[in-house]
């Protein structure tokens, strides 16, 4: 049993609803040996999902990109998420899906037979961003992006996000932003932003950045507000000078970033631009 965790709670596990205490999965399972799997998480407010077609869609894309083939529709997805949604034991959730190519023989290469892939799905309460993070914003510290390759797939192989969100922590700080040979990637595990003379600059949708949902939701967002938009390769030095940095995720939505190694970003307080894109934000989850 794990401490801290609700043990008694439903899961999802290959068609079954089952205990989290109970619930297994072999030592030969392909996202244990070889991390060769992708995963979602879907957040809902008022157990609403929030952008469920885009999350979906990703983990769609995600299945495409490593070769798993499930027998699941989207309506079967979505049904799957809204059933989740019925045991959260909170209004606020986060609905966690994790796909495995399954239980095979350990061999680096596909199974010459596909296995039956490992369906996996949760649901944890969801504490939305503090008000202290909201209203005072957070800290970071650079690091250099190591990670592999492809970064725009949502993969359960995440040891350089693992090793990226620790060097936040042991440098005391909330996030990480990385930067890959002189241009900005992302955070640890979230989108990061760029606002100069009024626009926002956000990286270029590539296989160096995992396509946030929240990316193409702050272009819309941006677009309402009647700020302008730019998605390009952007220097370390334009981060370093920018007025505003903001990071968004699903758990984060949209936060601000008042400092980067040591010294303000901006006036080192959250900026107007942000204050728009979050009341959007808030606008966007009140709607639901």
């Amino acid at each position: 049993m794990i401490p801290d965790v609700d043990n008694d709670s439903l899961v999802y596990l290959n068609g079954e609803y089952v205990r989290l205490g109970d619930a297994k999965v072999s030592v030969l399972d392909r996202g244990f040996i070889f991390g060769d799997g992708i995963y979602e998480v879907v957040p809902a407010y008022g157990r609403k999902p929030f952008r469920m077609d885009s999350h979906l869609a990703r983990l769609e894309r995600s299945l495409k990109a490593i070769g798993i083939k499930l027998d699941m529709s989207r309506a079967d997805w979505e049904k799957l998420v809204r059933d989740m949604l019925v045991r959260a034991s909170s209004d606020d959730a986060m609905v966690y899906i994790q796909v495995t190519r399954g239980v095979a023989k350990r061999d680096h290469a596909f199974p010459a037979k596909a296995p039956k892939p490992t369906v996996f799905c949760m649901v944890s309460p969801f504490k939305r961003p503090a008000a202290a993070a909201r209203e005072q914003g957070l800290s970071t510290v650079s690091m250099p992006d190591v990670r592999w390759l492809h970064c725009e797939i949502k993969s359960v192989s995440l040891l350089g996000n693992v090793l990226a969100k620790q060097h936040a922590v042991e440098a005391g700080v909330d996030e990480v932003i990385q930067f890959r040979d002189g241009f900005l990637s992302e955070g640890s595990s979230c989108n990061i932003w760029v606002v100069k003379n009024g626009t926002v600059l956000g990286p270029v949708r590539d296989n160096l950045i995992l396509e946030g949902i929240r990316y193409g939701f702050i272009e819309e967002l941006a677009r309402a507000a009647g700020v302008p938009f730019e998605s390009r390769r952007i220097s370390r030095e334009e981060v370093e000078q920018a007025d505003e940095l903001m990071l968004t995720s699903a758990t984060k939505e949209v936060l601000p970033i008042v400092s980067l190694d040591g010294k303000p970003v901006g006036n080192g307080k959250p900026g107007p631009v942000y204050a728009r894109l979050r009341a959007g934000y808030d606008k966007a989850i009140a709607a639901l």
